[in-house]
């Protein structure tokens, strides 16, 4: 049987944004309700290897890190559900949102963290050897592959920036692009071009990748025109095709820009909404690390707070004006 769940903030999504924003909201005693979507603990669920989350000597799991989180919040008093919001009225006051589990959620403010996912190539061996050499974020991962040969794939902003990062750390960055041409800024390229490590191999897709129980090996490279199969060597892959942000739900009331991130005020996690508030990767298309996530889900909780703070000083004199009626 459906519930009705009332409470003073709704958070929706369970990732490094969504646990931070629930830990600031109930340490702020506002008793938070997080629902934590299809994913739990988002993204960083299929992060092997965390070297770059402040606080820790050595490198961590995701996974682990994403319990820890949870854990935290859980203690300091945020009440949370496995459920999934299939939609959603953000312009209704109080907000109302309704679960996969037919549950509704009643909530004065919305925080939304539903993440953004790497578009991926869709191989089946790519799916195998996720997390064991083929990754979607060279800053995250990069660092391994100190001395070693690595693949990038795409041929957009994303894939160059990737590359040209990687050259810090591996010894050769192959770009794979299946056509003839790059869509990033010409000066990028021209800065890919010159560099020393860089190879590209144009008109060309990878059809498999290749590996065993330690991890990536190589690729087999298909020709799009002839459909000549070439093997390289290499250890590790980095898809660059671009990620889609979690927002289909929210189309048609909020202010998303051309690529689907929800478009915020500067320096602020406000949207368009007032007491709606988006953090994380929803609305982070730059930086993308568990950190920035984290630090926008601790902005979109204090800027809870205060809208929370306003609307009830607004509405006491209205609620003291309602109790003299009963009570003269």
């Amino acid at each position: 049987m459906s519930k009705t769940h009332h409470s003073k903030v709704l958070i929706i999504g369970s990732g490094p944004a969504g646990y931070t924003a629930a830990i600031y909201t109930a340490r702020a005693n506002l008793k938070p309700l997080l629902v934590a979507g299809m994913q739990p603990g988002g993204q960083m669920t299929i992060t092997s290897d965390v070297e770059n989350f402040p606080g820790f000597e050595k490198p961590i799991n995701g996974p682990w890190l994403m319990d820890q989180m949870k854990a935290q919040a859980e203690h300091v008093g945020t009440e949370m559900i496995n459920d999934t919001i299939v939609s959603i009225d953000l312009n209704s006051n109080p907000k109302k949102a309704i679960g996969d589990s037919g549950d509704v959620y009643l909530a004065d403010a919305v925080i939304i963290a539903t993440g953004a996912q790497a578009k991926w190539l869709g191989l089946p061996s790519e799916e195998l050897l996720k997390g064991k050499g083929v990754s979607a974020c060279a800053t995250c991962d990069g660092f391994f592959y100190r001395g070693k040969e690595v693949v990038v794939v795409g041929g957009g902003n994303s894939a160059v920036e990737e590359a040209l990062f990687l050259t810090n750390f591996a010894t050769k960055v192959t770009v794979i692009h299946r056509r003839d041409s790059f869509r990033a800024e010409k000066i990028m390229q021209e800065r890919l071009f010159n560099h020393p490590k860089v190879n590209v191999v144009w008109n060309s897709a990878v059809d498999e990748i290749v590996g065993d129980a330690n991890g990536v090996t190589g690729v087999k490279v298909k020709d799009v025109n002839t459909g000549a199969i070439t093997d390289l060597k290499t250890d590790g892959v980095f898809v660059a095709i671009g990620h889609k942000p979690a927002t289909d739900l929210f189309k048609g009331q909020i202010t998303i820009d051309a690529d689907g991130y929800i478009v915020t005020a500067p320096d602020s996690t406000k949207t368009n909404i007032e007491g709606v508030f988006a953090a994380g990767d929803v609305k982070d298309k730059v930086f993308r690390q568990a950190v920035t996530a984290a630090g926008m889900g601790c902005m979109a909780a204090l800027e809870a707070d205060k809208y929370i703070m306003a609307l009830e000083a607004a509405q006491a004199p209205a609620k003291k004006q309602a109790n003299n009626k009963f009570n003269p």
